[in-house]
């Protein structure tokens, strides 16, 4: 569902994963984020933990992942951590995440 669904706002927007600068996304476990990586397209199927250990989702990589610490770093209350994740993209886009910023985040996920 996740796959067909990114594959459609790719489409539908003509931005391809590698243009994304920042991504807040569903990391309520570590195998669920690195499968998430590879089904958003982010890096090719079966590299997540390559990326991973490579930095790309890190500052100073291809984009950061969750630099608002996660699902996890809030307790994950339902709901209130996905409203969390939307306001730290809003933020991020308009350059105001503070020590968290993404340098020229112009595109998020």
């Amino acid at each position: 569902m996740a796959r067909r669904a990114s594959l459609d706002v790719y489409k539908k927007t003509g931005i391809k994963p590698d243009q994304i600068d920042v991504v807040e996304l569903h990391d309520c476990f570590s195998t669920n984020e690195l499968i998430l990586y590879e089904i958003l397209g982010l890096c090719p199927p079966g590299k997540g933990g390559e990326a991973v250990d490579k930095g790309v989702f890190d500052y100073g990589g291809r984009c950061v992942v969750c630099p608002s610490g996660g699902l996890l770093s809030k307790g994950h209350p339902i709901g209130a951590s996905g409203l969390a994740q939307c306001a730290e993209l809003c933020w991020q886009l308009r350059g105001m995440a503070e020590k968290r910023q993404v340098k020229d985040a112009k595109i998020a996920l």
